[in-house]
């Protein structure tokens, strides 16, 4: 794709990648991505911010053939999707200086071998005259590493803010719109990449909601053109606040845990409880990611294997707890043939989730009348704690 004006001398340039399927050998791409970088010339100097994934050197590359000069590279954060190939466009343009947050130096030079005397550091606030344009940095840690920072440009209103706000989306639309489509994605990337560092995301947006901008431009997905938008998704998504919404994601081997999770489902249901259901063996992790950005209520099901926890079910509940949701209440169900240490084994996994454990419910077997009066009892007990909130 060409690059494409934002503003006058602001272009939009990167690579739309429409076949990656998977990102960090861990999360799920069913909709692909793009890598944003953003040229900005002044009157008198020419910024290039951020670059591209190093499989997608090339379209940058001719994006820049008929640009002579560029007198610095900004590195917003340090992850090779965005920073992977700075150090061949130091090499196409050797004026040209890195710069980047205090704490991104010593990243660039052990990860991608930039050499330290390339790189120039930029403290919290500081501008960049380009001439008739001016860039601020604003130090933005923990969206998603600790380097991180955003770049503001006050003449044309936009915030350059790389992950911050993104979206794994390959589209070839340029803005973002109203769309809802756009608005799922964003979640699903705030969910699995934002979502862990909640409490400084709180902060952050103190930080840039001081600032006035018309563009959120990210490195990843559309333009947000209407930015109040992204911007009140994620004010509530970081927020405190929790759905009436319980999460069971499980497995069942024979189909015991199965019938304990469709109970319970329908008991949740005739109490007014909303609840989405994840079978593990098909769930798309991203999808179960984005269930538990909101949830008041997670009940993990499983069977037992080998005296423990399904493996697929114990994945489950290290991924939860790594993406730390701000989940208040949890309960665990199963079942088993002669013995078990399921319960055991998971509350071990998911030390990170602050919650109140609402109990356990296990069958030896198929479930039988006692396992469904608990399992009424675990529903009226989620139904009492979710009316609390």
């Amino acid at each position: 794709m060409k690059p494409r004006e934002i503003r006058k001398g602001v272009q939009w340039m990167g690579a739309v990648d429409w076949n990656r399927e998977l990102f960090d050998a861990l999360i799920p791409l069913p909709d692909g991505t793009s890598y944003n970088a953003y040229l900005v010339q002044g009157s008198e100097k020419t910024v290039l911010i951020d670059a591209v994934d190093p499989t997608m050197i090339d379209v940058l590359k001719r994006q820049l053939a008929d640009v002579k000069k560029i007198d610095y590279i900004v590195s917003q954060h340090s992850e090779q999707d965005h920073s992977g190939t700075i150090l061949q466009f130091l090499d196409l343009y050797p004026q040209a200086m890195l710069l980047c947050s205090s704490k991104a130096k010593d990243l660039l030079i052990d990860h991608l071998g930039i050499p330290a005397e390339k790189i120039k550091t930029v403290e919290d606030g500081e501008t960049l005259s380009l001439g008739d344009k001016t860039l601020r940095f604003i130090y933005t840690p923990w969206v998603h590493w600790p380097e991180t920072m955003v770049t503001y440009l006050p003449e044309d209103r936009i915030l350059f803010s790389c992950d911050f706000m993104g979206s794994h989306l390959a589209t070839s639309d340029l803005y973002a719109g109203e769309n809802p489509y756009v608005i799922e994605a964003a979640k699903r990337y705030y969910a699995e990449i934002m979502m862990p560092f909640r409490k400084m995301i709180q902060n952050n947006l103190k930080k840039i909601n001081a600032l006035e901008f018309d563009l959120i431009a990210p490195s990843h997905g559309p333009i947000w053109d209407h930015p109040k938008l992204i911007m009140d998704c994620y004010e509530d998504w970081a927020s405190d606040r929790v759905s009436n919404l319980v999460v069971i994601p499980y497995i069942s081997m024979h189909g015991s845990t199965e019938i304990m999770v469709n109970y319970l489902i329908e008991a949740l249901v005739e109490r007014g409880v909303s609840v989405q259901k994840f079978e593990l063996s098909t769930t798309d992790i991203g999808k179960l990611a984005m269930s538990l950005v909101d949830a008041a209520t997670i009940v993990i099901g499983t069977p037992t294997v080998l005296v423990g926890a399904h493996p697929n079910v114990a994945y489950a509940a290290i991924l939860a707890n790594a993406l730390r949701p701000k989940l208040k209440y949890a309960a665990i169900i199963g079942s088993y043939g002669w013995g078990t240490k399921a319960v055991e084994q998971i509350s071990g996994l998911i030390p990170n989730l602050k919650v109140e454990m609402l109990g356990t419910v296990l069958c030896k077997g198929l479930p039988q009348e006692t396992i469904f009066t608990e399992l009424d009892n675990l529903a009226e007990a989620i139904k009492a704690k979710h009316a609390m909130n």
